[in-house]
């Protein structure tokens, strides 16, 4: 019997499993590497291409929240039921913010001049409506004299200036950057009448000059002086002035028009502050959102035959208390100078004069 010489090759269960299993090792550590691979590039597409989510998202979010911030409009529902809020604490300290956290301006609770250069460099214009018809012409001299001193010095100003005498406008020297523009109006034999119209105008000068010509606007009485700085602080989306006569009054006392006929009714138990209409102010769309609704109400009033309470400053306040504004003023910005000082109003900006109203006004 022969035995061959040629070698038999024997493979175990083991050594075949052992090959099988670094085949498979090596088929996946091969199909890991290109996976990885695949999500580096993938992660680098991603991670810097414009188009990718993650950059759109890191890219415009800032801008959208800013966009929302500057442009959402503050609505509350009607019927809400909360605590009024107050203006002085029952320590005596100034409150500086409202519930909805908007800031109530007062002195001490900005600096001036970093505030100021702020907007400067922005190279802002701010309108400032004032209308003077009749006899209330005698009070332009002071009006404008004390508003250069006071008013937004140092920034580009444009007085629109509304009244049936345009020949006794005074001559008065304007700062550089600031200018006077005087467009006539129509007489009118109430007073009443001349307050609920100057809704209207200053509806229809926002859409035909204002929206191209500032940034920001305020209509403010023309019987009334400045006493102190007025500026930057004071500028915001949609402003309101906290009334001087009942800044620590109880909501249900405020002279709010009570008759539900009426457009510009409020019910007894709403309310946030008084706000005065001799003071209105933000940017040049919402001032227009603010004078054309009011313009609207105050329309279907007249043909209801009804005229609230306080006219253009009842509707005012409906208007506020249901799109709040995004800044207040203090009492420093709406004073009467019949009104002794108190102690939470430390500076007094802005004051309406003493006067005769049987002199003044054309009818009682």
């Amino acid at each position: 019997m022969k035995w061959s010489t040629t070698p038999t090759l024997i493979f175990s269960p083991r050594s075949e499993r052992t090959n099988t299993g670094m085949t498979k090792f090596q088929n996946m550590s091969t199909s890991l590497l290109v996976l990885a691979g695949i999500s580096v590039i993938g992660l680098i597409f991603w991670g810097y291409n414009p188009l990718s989510f993650g950059y759109k998202e890191i890219r415009l979010c800032p801008n959208l929240t800013q966009e929302h911030q500057e442009n959402s409009n503050l609505q509350s529902p009607q019927g809400l039921s909360y605590n009024q809020p107050s203006v002085v604490g029952l320590d005596g300290k100034v409150i500086a913010v409202t519930p909805w956290l908007a800031p109530i301006v007062w002195e001490g609770t900005f600096d001036s001049v970093l505030i100021d250069s702020i907007y400067k460099q922005q190279n802002i214009t701010i309108a400032t409506t004032v209308f003077a018809l009749g006899k209330y012409t005698q009070f332009l001299k002071v009006f404008l004299e004390s508003a250069e001193l006071n008013y937004f010095v140092g920034f580009r100003v444009h007085y629109y200036l509304f009244t049936d005498h345009p020949e006794q406008v005074p001559t008065v020297k304007l700062g550089h950057g600031r200018q006077l523009t005087v467009l006539k109006v129509a007489s009118s034999n109430r007073w009443q009448e001349i307050t609920l119209r100057r809704m209207e105008k200053l509806e229809k000068l926002i859409e035909s000059r204002l929206v191209n010509e500032a940034d920001y606007v305020f209509s403010l009485d023309v019987d009334t002086k400045f006493y102190g700085p007025w500026g930057a602080e004071s500028l915001g989306r949609l402003i309101g002035v906290i009334h001087p006569g009942y800044y620590q009054t109880a909501r249900q006392h405020f002279p709010y028009e009570r008759r539900p006929q009426s457009q510009a009714y409020i019910p007894v138990a709403e309310g946030d502050y008084y706000y005065g209409g001799a003071v209105i102010g933000g940017s040049v769309k919402d001032v227009h959102k603010v004078a054309k609704t009011c313009r609207e109400q105050l329309d279907i009033d007249a043909a209801n035959s009804i005229e609230a309470a306080w006219q253009e400053e009842s509707h005012l306040n409906k208007y506020f208390l249901y799109n709040k504004p995004s800044k207040v003023l203090s009492p420093e910005y709406l004073w009467q100078d019949f009104k002794p000082h108190t102690n939470e109003v430390k500076i007094i900006r802005f004051s309406q004069v003493i006067k005769n109203y049987a002199a003044v006004r054309p009818n009682p």
